[in-house]
């Protein structure tokens, strides 16, 4: 394993040590084990908190900021935060109006953020969960009941922020949020296995010449294994697959994310997005908003990931408003 890390027990610790000097705009509590707006908390706003095992970087950390979440509770690689990670989060950024956690549908971190919800509400604090479950290539799998929240984290928790950001309740911010999950589909190929570093070595034996079609951000078992083809024939055959579960017709709108999953140049990103594109022009679908590059990454894995949300002008406006995070920023 060749890795740049001191030692695999302190990777977690030594990750925060480097956000909180790269990132001098956020706080970053080492001991709670919590990322936060360093202008929280902010009476009046609901507070937008997510978070999940580390190695998706830049999800969840890289996503805190003004137009997005408030807080993010990362846990060891691969692994799910605890909820008194969850509480210190709370602790940290309610403003009185509410919190409204984003979990992704992995059975740690549905059970931990239910426990941190039942925990608040005892302390007199309304928590909502907005649950994402985009992905389409199985319906469990060996982390989940149900669909994996993948992708459409990203789409949810920004669509979310800018809502939160305009002083909505709690039940409103929750509300644009399941509607972005329920619009949203995802589907994902892994070129090769991440290495995880408390394990040393990949998480599974992939042959150089095979891929595996439909798998998760932890190295999950997809649908079935094959030959490596043209990236012409696999981007056809995930847009197909995304599409064949949608609700997409000839005239929609869409916000398209092709998303690395943490081994792939950027080229062959953009390779990808050419051909989605054009498979989308052909069904009479248009890209209306686009994302090219990591968000929801699985450590050090070779692939990519295609989300779909199907806009509507509610969207796209949520989407559009300003966002000041450290991996996603407009004005």
């Amino acid at each position: 394993m060749k890795k740049l890390i001191n030692t695999p027990e302190s990777v977690l610790d030594d990750t925060l040590a480097g956000i909180a000097a790269a990132h001098p705009e956020l706080t970053v509590d080492r001991a709670a084990r919590v990322v936060h707006r360093a202008d929280a908390p902010r009476p009046g706003k609901v507070a937008l908190i997510s978070g999940g095992g580390s190695g998706h970087e830049p999800l969840h950390t890289g996503f805190v900021g003004p137009g997005m979440l408030d807080a993010a509770c990362p846990g060891e690689v691969f692994t799910s935060p605890v909820p008194d990670q969850m509480l210190a989060a709370i602790s940290a950024v309610d403003g009185g109006a509410g919190v409204v956690f984003v979990v992704k549908n992995y059975t740690g971190d549905v059970l931990n953020f239910s426990l941190a919800a039942e925990l608040a509400a005892e302390q007199g604090i309304e928590v909502r969960t907005v649950l994402v479950d985009d992905d389409v290539a199985v319906q469990d799998s060996t982390f989940t009941a149900g669909r994996r929240g993948t992708g459409a984290t990203v789409v949810v928790e920004k669509v979310c922020g800018a809502l939160a950001e305009r002083g909505a309740g709690a039940a409103e911010v929750a509300s644009i949020g399941e509607l972005a999950n329920a619009a949203s589909r995802s589907f994902a190929v892994a070129l090769t296995a991440a290495t995880v570093p408390a394990a040393g070595k990949p998480g599974f034996d992939l042959p150089g010449d095979e891929i595996e079609v439909g798998v998760g951000i932890h190295g999950e078992p997809g649908r079935r294994r094959e030959p490596l083809r043209p990236a012409r024939e696999l981007v056809a055959e995930v847009v197909e697959t995304v599409l064949a579960d949608h609700t997409l017709a000839s005239g929609d709108q869409v916000i398209a994310l092709v998303n690395g999953l943490g081994g792939t140049p950027l080229h062959e990103l953009y390779l990808v997005y050419g051909e989605v594109a054009a498979r989308l022009a052909e069904r009479g679908i248009t890209i209306a908003r686009r994302l090219v590059g990591n968000y929801v990454t699985s450590l050090d894995m070779a692939g990519f990931s295609l989300t779909l949300t199907k806009a509507d002008p509610q969207l796209l406006e949520l989407w559009d408003a300003p966002v000041a995070t450290p991996a996603l920023h407009w004005s």
